[in-house]
């Protein structure tokens, strides 16, 4: 027989540590170098990490009051659904397929095939223009095994996947905590290395660094909303899905002021920015290098294998049930909407949520991804704290198990970030931000398809 819904099985302390799992990837580990190339300023580096993550912070706590009053299967797609109606909401879910969920797991999947081979060198197979990001065809052959297997692992079920993630993301925040204690106790660092500021831009160029660095941030802390997508799943979700949302965000801004702060420490911020210009470096396995020598960059290296395999896993579990949500509506292929009937998951939208992200794997590289899924991410994000004032005025005395602290001022502040952030990418970016709006109203004709299907299935049944 063919489930139709969604086991509650996930606790609040599960709930968290896949809110972590989910943020912590690449972008801690790699994004030093170019943010210290573009603003060659410590303070800087370390106040555009902590408003990138105060930013989700507010981001998170709108979205957990949604969350607390519809925990269903899809996240924003059921909010977006009771706000904005089902038109905008199916262009939420297929943005997720086409740009941000399915970009994100081809992405991860790519740093980690790249972590991979700076371990076990793999075989060079080229693309005909050699130098070129993402040439090498083994790195892209091992990012495609990895989707493939723990697609596989999820579609065994969501208690499988979810302890994998927590055994992994505990594993992860054991070793950068020692990283951190490892690095601020050794006389590698120096005090001095924060003051060290080389050429900061001014003016209008310094606020393009700004913005541009700020980006690089936010990719660190992408995925925080991800375990909205699981509300049908998670048990009491009314207080549970807030908590874990706020917490789990929090617990990361803590970790990467810590980790950001050991980089500084160990390295001025010059010599931070001359690897970003290096081919295959990352910064901070060369700030281990510094403190243990090879061996610490082994064990980055393995750290960085651990935060992108764990993140990768998290956002396949948790990104899928929003295809599952859609098709249960009739506006996705109707095999997404069943549930496994001997593993209780939503295994053909984990299928084709898989097949999707290969087809961006094989299509792009790294920066492209990045900069398509965070430029995409924004629209919605706004929309979702946005939603939160709407729904208070439509609905002023609807039942809130948790009301979103600062209101109205705080999701009044993030909504005008991601506007702001959404039109000065299209101003600085155009073709990248031209390809991510083309692939989410390419969904305008499948939404007419499946809408004129409903109504004739409405029709008959009349």
């Amino acid at each position: 027989m063919i489930e139709s819904e969604l086991k509650r099985t996930i606790t609040r302390l599960p709930a968290i540590l896949l809110v972590v799992s989910s943020i912590i990837g690449s972008g801690v580990f790699k994004k030093i170098a170019p943010m210290s190339d573009t603003l060659h300023s410590p303070m800087l580096i370390l106040a555009c990490w902590i408003v990138a993550g105060l930013l989700s912070l507010m981001g998170a706590l709108c979205t957990a009051e949604l969350a607390a009053m519809m925990p269903g299967s899809g996240g924003e797609y059921v909010y977006f659904k009771k706000i904005y109606g089902r038109f905008f909401s199916f262009l939420f879910g297929w943005g997720n397929l086409t740009v941000m969920k399915s970009a994100t797991i081809a992405a991860l999947s790519y740093i980690f095939a790249e972590s991979f081979n700076t371990l076990l060198p793999l075989p060079d197979l080229s693309f005909a223009a050699p130098g070129s990001i993402g040439h090498n065809v083994s790195i892209k052959i091992i990012a495609t095994l990895l989707i493939i297997i723990l697609s596989y692992v999820n579609h065994r079920g969501v208690i499988f996947g979810e302890k994998l993630s927590r055994y992994f993301i505990v594993s992860i925040i054991i070793v950068i905590l020692s990283f951190v204690i490892l690095t601020l106790g050794s006389d590698k660092g120096r005090i001095e290395n924060f003051n060290a500021v080389g050429e900061v831009p001014e003016g209008w160029p310094l606020m393009a660094a700004l913005f541009a660095a700020s980006l690089s941030a936010f990719w660190g802390y992408e995925g925080w909303n991800n375990i909205g997508y699981l509300g049908e799943e998670v048990k009491n979700p009314q207080k549970n899905l807030p908590l874990a949302l706020a917490v789990g965000t929090v617990i990361v801004i803590i970790l990467y002021l810590l980790v950001n702060a050991c980089y500084l420490y160990v390295m001025p911020v010059d010599q931070l920015a001359s690897i970003n210009q290096g081919m295959n470096k990352i910064a901070a396995v060369e700030v281990a290098r510094v403190i243990t020598g090879n061996i610490g960059a082994i064990v980055l290296s393995c750290l960085i294998l651990l935060t992108t395999f764990s993140c990768t896993n998290s956002t396949i579990l948790m990104s899928a049930r929003i295809f599952y949500a859609m098709a249960r509506d009739g506006l996705f292929l109707k095999s997404a909407g069943r549930v496994h009937s001997i593993f209780q998951t939503p295994s053909k939208a984990i299928m084709w949520q898989g097949i999707w992200a290969l087809v961006l794997l094989w299509s792009g590289n790294f920066d492209q991804l990045t900069d398509l899924l965070i430029f995409a991410s924004f629209i919605f994000y706004g929309s979702s704290a946005f939603g939160a004032l709407l729904l208070r005025k439509k609905e002023p005395d609807a039942h809130r198990p948790y009301r979103v602290i600062g209101y109205p001022v705080l999701p009044i502040i993030f909504g005008l970030f991601c506007l702001t952030l959404v039109v000065v990418t299209i101003m600085q970016k155009p073709v990248q931000s031209g390809i991510g709006l083309f692939l989410i109203f390419s969904g305008i004709p499948v939404y007419w398809y499946y809408t004129r299907k409903l109504k004739e299935v409405e029709g008959g049944v009349k």
